[in-house]
């Protein structure tokens, strides 16, 4: 094993280890809500505290959690990404790498992560949907109760469960997991835009602008086709594709959403976009989007990283560093085979994020600005996207 490549399996052993003595449970950017202290106040009912005090902790250098009473807990998108790595590490230990730990050490894992994520579903929805562990303000659009379902959430769980059920074969996780496509169809409100439809983030009213959100409710109908050759699914599925292409711009970039407030473009919702449209050309077979992956994945490729690795949040900014961009563009050209003919580029993207993002105890930080960075550990924000992204670069990178 290379020195570069024994480095990345150390850092990842370290991450593996914290985040399996936590049992996964940890704090959100955006869990301020959760405070003991902040429910006993009266500034509760207020949205303009609610954004204030959420936007407070979420941006605050210092963790302040342990002094307001936020407990640390299981995130339901932060299990899916782990749920997945693990799923990773299952086919490396088929290759007869156990470095990470045998086979049934880590099936016991995917088991016991499918039955937790199973049973945090939201209820009283269509099918299978799941949300947040915490009350939450998109600016002051919205109040997002607590496991109030997002599209989003819900399908980081269903790859995940979709992705294990594949491993252990278990019908349940099958049956239940596919019902998330009557969650889209039926809870999830769908806007005609030019030839197609936007799906909304939630099942709340108005919050139907954002691209990636849509795309990942056509993600869900396309793994829903997959295994049940529902038709509808797959045409609504590429409906909300069409949309989407029909807002990426000339030169292959995406915008974050329909709104002014919305009209910045990013390194990793340009991630999330380029892996749904792939997943949704894999699960169905119609490659009539390949133009618009093919001019996605170079913007992508050209403009959110530089020579050194250091990854850019903004096609025009670097700082703050989030780490969902190095995380997320090692996913993205796993899923789109085009991981191989980049793999030195993302190989100086992890040894940088290493270096610049790891904690001596294991865990990944936040964000890394220019100044004081955000060094607090995040469960789902951070480590989870890291141990998933992670666990994709080890078996990558295997020995053929």
């Amino acid at each position: 094993m290379s020195k570069l490549k024994s480095n990345i399996a150390s850092s990842f052993k370290h991450l593996k280890s914290y985040c399996e003595a936590e049992n996964f449970k940890g704090w959100d950017p955006y869990d301020g809500m959760n405070s003991k202290v902040f429910q006993a106040l009266p500034l509760k009912h207020w949205d303009l505290a609610r954004l204030a005090w959420i936007q407070g902790f979420k941006r605050s250098p210092i963790n302040f959690r342990k002094l307001l009473l936020v407990p640390k807990e299981h995130n339901t998108k932060g299990l899916a990404l782990f749920l997945l790595g693990y799923c990773r590490l299952y086919k490396l230990a088929e290759t007869g790498n156990e470095d990470f730990g045998t086979k049934d050490q880590i099936l016991e894992r995917i088991n016991e992560l499918s039955e937790l994520l199973l049973g945090l579903r939201s209820k009283g929805y269509s099918g299978s949907a799941w949300g947040y562990n915490f009350d939450w303000q998109a600016r002051r659009l919205f109040l997002f109760k607590k496991y109030t379902p997002t599209v989003v959430a819900t399908c980081f769980c269903v790859e995940a469960l979709l992705e294990a059920y594949e491993i252990t074969k278990n019908e349940t996780v099958l049956k239940e997991t596919l019902t998330a496509a009557d969650f889209v169809v039926n809870d999830l409100s769908r806007t005609k835009h030019q030839r197609g439809i936007i799906f909304s983030y939630s099942v709340l009213d108005g919050n139907n602008t954002v691209i990636n959100a849509s795309l990942l409710g056509a993600k869900i109908l396309s793994y829903s086709y997959k295994y049940t050759k529902n038709q509808q699914h797959a045409d609504l599925a590429k409906q909300a594709v069409i949309a989407a292409c029909d807002l990426q711009s000339e030169d292959g970039s995406w915008i974050y959403g329909l709104l002014p407030i919305q009209s910045w473009i990013d390194s990793f919702h340009t991630g999330f976009n380029l892996d749904a449209i792939e997943t949704y050309q894999q699960n169905t077979g119609d490659q009539s989007f390949q133009k618009h992956l093919d001019s996605g994945l170079k913007y992508y490729l050209e403009n959110f990283f530089e020579a050194d690795g250091m990854p850019k949040y903004y096609h025009d900014k670097t700082f703050p560093i989030d780490i969902h961009c190095p995380a997320q563009v090692i996913v993205t050209l796993s899923k789109m085979n085009a991981f191989q003919p980049n793999e030195a580029l993302l190989s100086k993207v992890l040894h940088w994020t290493i270096d610049n993002m790891q904690h001596k105890k294991g865990y990944f930080y936040y964000q890394y600005r220019q100044g004081m960075s955000s060094k607090i550990s995040y469960m789902r924000w951070s480590n989870a996207f890291m141990f998933n992204a992670m666990a994709h670069y080890l078996l990558e990178t295997k020995p053929e």
